[in-house]
């Protein structure tokens, strides 16, 4: 009974009860006072992260304990690097987690939506509605919103010749992060990435095969997609030549040395004559393995690890240049992109073994002595690297989770090709879309139906406000365009350019993502709705 914080006793009637111990070191909070708490701790969170949505949404910076700096537009990452302590405030990061998890993009939306519904859900709780009923009125909402949202899509073309829709839904994506000023280059990239390792026939995107390394130095135009392997070494000797072409790889993954066994040994080596027959055999053993390489044809060895200088000078001599030292991703990545197959002995070696390559060439940076390995032109070209270039690492850092955010949209965008408008059209239209159904209904649950209603609209007022709009103002001249035109493509002008058809702005959204953001949102909201009983230690903070 250890683990049970309590005994179990039985009244004069046989029934149970539960004699709870430790009960002056802990807190209770019960009913509505819970969750009230859990409200207060879930809109804390949201009012957070609510200043960084949208294309003028601001950057946070975290400094970690040991002084490290991430400064970040990414909801999912600034929620995950929060000191949160509160239980209900970790339920609002795992939540922005997995809509990262899923979609990849939408993870500050998610969150704000979350809490715009608690704060509905805090009123109606004021009125005296039990937050059941809240729940699951809100539940319903949430299917009345989906079902809006599907009738409101539209279809999406995506062909492998023409790209430009694509790249215009990564620029959606990218125009909240720091990357806009070279906007559709990185657009581009992400787009060019995808549609390269995507399989359009199984509607299926591998990211393994797209890897993102990022390079101190230069600027963030100068990032450039590579199709085929970059890996960050160089030649194992300053001699070996720095471009190559049409190279035959062996992709090797046992050291450059003379074989040992594999138990634990001792040699005694007692006289001149038995070191140097060691010597010899090591230098023969040498040359040996050197000969099984050139004679399988291969002009270049890829090797995951290290040999000694020794090994280094002989392969120089025999003109067969090696990288060392090459991680094992990196070595499926290059075995992938090359058609090569990984070889565990230099005995197994043989010309179908070995991966091809257009050209291996050598990348130098600026004048520091940093240089990469650029192998391109692959015999299967489905592996691609995103090299990213910018002035300092925290630049790079969330360059790379942009374009990661990118990626993921265009993804999603495979999977279900059917879009909406952005710019809080989509919450705007599906608001009024709940509102009505409201009406039509004579149950308690019509004032979630409302209540949702209005929460829906937390976004494009978020959006509003961080554009430096009046955001009351702007959303009900926006409701009344959506009411009196029956079009549901207005949204708020962040970019303020005097238009407000997101339709001619393209800024568009994966139908996919925006119905998971209110899934996720309404399915935690429920949640929260049903605790009523908290029981913590004493040095718990309670808000």
């Amino acid at each position: 009974m250890s683990a049970f914080p309590g005994s179990i006793a039985f009244d004069e009637y046989g029934r149970p009860f539960i004699i709870l111990r430790d009960q002056d070191q802990q807190k209770r909070l019960t009913g509505n006072d819970a969750i009230k708490s859990h409200i207060m701790a879930g809109r804390q969170i949201a009012s957070t992260i609510k200043t960084s949505l949208g294309p003028k949404g601001l950057d946070k910076m975290m400094v970690t304990g040991d002084g490290e700096v991430t400064v970040t537009n990414d909801g999912a990452t600034i929620l995950k690097m929060m000191d949160v302590d509160h239980e209900i405030a970790k339920l609002m990061v795992q939540l922005s987690q997995s809509q990262d998890d899923e979609i990849g993009d939408g993870t500050t939306g998610v969150v704000v939506l979350a809490g715009a519904l608690l704060e509905q859900a805090e009123s109606l709780l004021d009125r005296g509605i039990h937050p059941i009923r809240i729940a699951d009125g809100f539940e319903l909402a949430g299917q009345c919103a989906v079902k809006h949202l599907d009738s409101i899509a539209e279809p999406f073309p995506i062909a492998a010749d023409n790209l430009e829709p694509l790249v215009r839904v990564a620029m959606t994506t990218l125009g909240s992060k720091i990357v806009n000023k070279c906007h559709r280059q990185m657009a581009e990239i992400a787009v060019n990435a995808v549609m390269t390792v995507a399989d359009l026939e199984k509607k299926d995107v591998n990211f393994e095969l797209i890897k993102i390394i990022g390079k101190v130095g230069g600027r963030m135009e100068d990032s450039s997609l590579v199709k085929g392997v970059v890996i960050d070494k160089s030649m194992s000797h300053p001699q070996m030549p720095k471009s190559m072409k049409d190279v035959k790889m062996a992709i090797i993954t046992c050291p450059f040395e003379p074989p040992k066994p594999k138990t634990k040994y001792k040699l005694d080596v007692t006289s001149v004559d038995d070191y140097q027959a060691l010597r010899t055999y090591e230098a023969e053993k040498f040359e040996e393995i050197v000969k099984l390489v050139k004679d399988s044809g291969a002009t270049l060895a890829i090797c995951q690890w290290g040999f000694d200088d020794e090994a280094n000078h002989l392969l120089l001599q025999h003109n067969l240049p090696a990288v060392r030292w090459v991680g094992g991703p990196e070595i499926e990545l290059i075995a992938i992109a090359t058609g090569g197959r990984i070889v565990p002995r230099f005995e197994e070696l043989t010309p179908e073994k070995l991966g091809t390559a257009g050209t291996v060439r050598e990348l130098s940076f600026g004048t520091g002595q940093d240089k990469m390995l650029v192998i391109e032109d692959c015999k299967s070209s489905r592996a691609v690297t995103i090299l990213l270039r910018g002035g300092n690492q925290m630049i790079i850092d969330e360059a790379k989770r942009s374009v990661h955010d990118a990626i993921c949209v265009v993804r999603s965008l495979i999977k279900d090709s059917r879009i909406v408008y952005g710019g809080g059209a989509a919450e705007i239209s599906s608001s009024l879309a709940v509102a009505k159904e409201a009406d039509q209904l004579s149950t308690l649950e019509q004032y979630a139906f409302r209540a949702f209603s209005v929460a829906l609209e937390a976004v494009p007022l978020a959006l509003a406000e961080n554009s430096g709009l009046l955001p009351i103002e702007t959303l009900s001249e926006l409701k009344s365009r959506h009411t009196g035109e029956k079009v549901s493509t207005y949204g708020v002008d962040c970019m303020l350019t005097g238009e407000s058809d997101m339709k001619k702005h393209h800024v568009v959204e994966s139908l996919h993502s925006k119905k998971q953001q209110i899934i996720l949102a309404t399915q935690l909201v429920k949640m929260i709705l049903k605790i009523d009983d908290v029981r913590s230690p004493n040095d718990q903070p309670q808000y």
